[in-house]
């Protein structure tokens, strides 16, 4: 029965394709704007955490200003200093480096060329803390640090663009009135989760930062790398309790810094993302209701069309129940038409949009099935009441019909 139902549903389709197709564009543009956010929401939330990830492992960050949201008051804004770098040093254990850091927007020099930079003060520690190797020479030491010599490493868009990809190794760059030496280059690491291009950087000692560039001892940030994932809770928990030590907080006073480790990040940024699609995956749903009420319309205009068809069968001896089956089957394969179109076009949009935007094409299996399921759901709604109606008919009325 059910077989026979389907066939002369495609029958009827076929025999108006032109206006099957229009029913059709509700539920196609619903299921392909639904499949193709949800599939460039995946591939955003993967390459925030591959982003993040290449920042470093285990990665704890302490930055001053209050944790919680709002003005900032009293002494809420305080820098760091290096009384807090050297008792993070001293307390911490199971790390593999701190690393205080400051950073400035300059523009780099060399010879005619330039190029509109962040410059950043930091420790040797920093490289091992970022997980960052080098293509080309290697970290400035422990005494470059201190004596704060005019060393500087700088990333491969700098290399590129400075010194046309030649070695730089040994040659001078100009950093606003500040003149270094290049001592080494940076692996690539490419876009950060935000957007800016890690690769366009230069590291410099932060002693040497504050001297020559910044004008005074503020540190921005302290970063923190723990020895493995266990140790990143502790980590976590001691720098806390260590600066509020040294920044003499009271017992019942706010703090005046927040520290977060990488994982809360990610997860900050995958729930802003989970959340942005979810409501413009809710916005696209409104297409396939918007194409439900099109298909039930469609389909009373068709049991209206077919009144003198559906009188005949019933009066040769067809239940109501198989006239009703066959016009529920008829909007069910309608909407699974049109659910199976809409999975190509979304498809095939996110497939587009992760090529054009560089992330991954992460294609969400269970959202793929739910559309399809919810497409047959729409047909099986909408469809309802047509088919009822279709099957109360009254076979001598029907007749009657002209």
């Amino acid at each position: 029965m059910l077989i026979e139902s389907f066939k002369l549903a495609l029958r009827t389709i076929s025999r108006n394709v032109l206006r099957s197709v229009l029913t059709l564009l509700g539920i196609v543009i619903g299921v392909g704007a639904v499949i193709a956010l949800v599939t460039l929401g995946q591939g955003t939330q993967s390459k925030v955490t591959s982003d993040l990830s290449t920042l470093g492992t285990n990665l704890v960050f302490a930055r001053p200003g209050s944790p919680t949201p709002g003005p900032p008051s009293g002494n809420d804004a305080r820098d760091f200093t290096d009384r807090d770098v050297e008792a993070l040093r001293a307390g911490l254990h199971n790390v593999r480096g701190v690393s205080p850091t400051a950073a400035k927007p300059l523009k780099a020099v060399v010879g005619t060329s330039s190029e509109q930079t962040t410059v950043t003060g930091a420790d040797p520690d920093y490289f091992a803390v970022q997980d960052w190797s080098f293509a080309e020479g290697g970290p400035f030491s422990d005494s470059d640090a201190r004596a704060g010599t005019g060393l500087c490493i700088i990333g491969q868009t700098l290399k590129a663009d400075l010194f046309d990809n030649q070695s730089p190794l040994g040659a001078s760059m100009r950093l606003g009135k500040f003149t270094c030496t290049v001592s080494g280059v940076l692996a690539p690491k490419g876009q950060s989760a935000f957007g800016s291009d890690q690769d366009n950087t230069v590291v410099i000692p932060l002693r040497t930062f504050q001297r020559r560039v910044a004008g005074n001892t503020k540190i921005a940030s302290i970063a923190v790398s723990a020895s493995s994932p266990d140790d990143v809770p502790d980590v976590l928990a001691s720098m806390q309790e260590i600066l509020r030590e040294t920044r003499h907080i009271g017992p019942t006073a706010e703090d005046d810094f927040s520290v977060r480790d990488l994982s809360q990040m990610m997860s900050m940024l995958s729930s802003t993302t989970t959340v942005m699609t979810g409501l413009l995956a809710a916005v696209a749903g409104v297409s396939l209701l918007v194409g439900g009420i099109g298909i039930m319309n469609i389909m009373l205009v068709s049991v209206t069309e077919r009144t003198r068809e559906i009188g005949i069968r019933l009066a040769i001896g067809a239940l109501a129940s198989q006239v009703l089956t066959q016009f529920l089957v008829e909007a069910v394969v309608l909407c699974l038409l049109g659910g199976v179109l809409g999975i190509s076009l979304g498809l095939g949009i996110a497939g587009l949009g992760s090529y054009f935007l560089g992330i991954p094409f992460a294609v969400a299996p269970w959202i793929v099935l739910l559309s399809f399921g919810f497409s047959g759901l729409i047909g099986l709604v909408f469809g309802y009441f047509p088919a009822r109606r279709a099957a109360s008919l009254d076979p001598i009325e029907a007749l009657r019909h002209e």
